[in-house]
């Protein structure tokens, strides 16, 4: 077990309209700031929200690519500083001819505390991203903080990554297809001995000839529910950790 201090933690369930950031991200600013609202001292958005997931090529998604301090960051980083949160958020990363699959982090004091490019990519990343080699942890005022994004969850070396360097809460950005599963009883299997707490930001709905399946979560340390999303709408859950946790 990685107990991460006393916080309150958030999952931004959220579907951007397709190819249109600026309206993604006002749209996240306004949920971000809804679960800052209710305390949040972390808060996590889905996989690549500023854009949607499908695209069949890199020239069709380059348009919608960002540097890490760029439009995603400047949007957001003054909600973290109002409130002196963390904001976890997928994006497009373009560095050189190269996109990643990114995850944004920004601190409470609204800097950039960096960048975690998705390692294992799945199929539909495949035709256009780069993948990353890196894990990511910082130590953090809510604990040893970690980043996934989705298909990284199939990774062995995640599951290692995440218990070797003792992290204590994982922001888990996703895009996770509607299989017909229960994805909850999934994602605990795959996080098998992994002792900390996993916050989960999906989609929902349909995006080309796929469907994303809703149902964020928050799972405390024992991998009880804590929180949970419906399969369809936009939400945001919040947990306080202290609560009985």
């Amino acid at each position: 077990r990685h107990e991460a201090s006393p916080v309150k933690l958030a999952a931004v369930q959220y579907r951007p309209p397709k190819g249109q950031p600026q309206v993604a991200r006002s749209e996240l600013v306004d949920l971000v700031n809804q679960a800052c609202v209710l305390g949040a001292d972390l808060v996590v958005c889905p996989e690549m929200a500023t854009t949607g997931y499908v695209w069949p090529n890199a020239e069709s998604l380059r348009v919608h690519a960002e540097t890490p301090q760029g439009p995603t960051y400047q949007a957001l980083a003054p909600v973290a500083r109002k409130w002196h949160a963390w904001v976890v958020v997928g994006f497009v990363e373009q560095v050189g001819g190269n996109l990643y699959n990114s995850a944004l982090v920004i601190d409470g004091d609204g800097a950039l505390a960096g960048v975690y490019r998705k390692v294992l990519l799945y199929d539909m990343d495949k035709t256009w991203a780069t993948p990353g080699s890196e894990r990511w942890v910082r130590e953090t005022p809510l604990g040893r903080l970690g980043c996934g994004i989705c298909m990284d969850l199939n990774d062995p070396g995640f599951i290692t990554h995440l218990m070797r360097d003792e992290v204590g809460v994982v922001a888990f950005c996703t895009n996770w297809l509607e299989q017909g599963i229960n994805v909850l009883d999934y994602w605990r299997w795959q996080l098998g001995p992994y002792g900390g707490w996993f916050v989960a930001a999906n989609s929902w709905g349909p995006d080309g000839d796929i469907s994303f399946c809703g149902s964020s979560v928050i799972l405390d340390p024992e991998g009880r529910v804590c929180a949970l999303g419906e399969k369809e709408g936009n939400q945001v859950l919040c947990v306080d950790t202290s609560d009985g946790h």
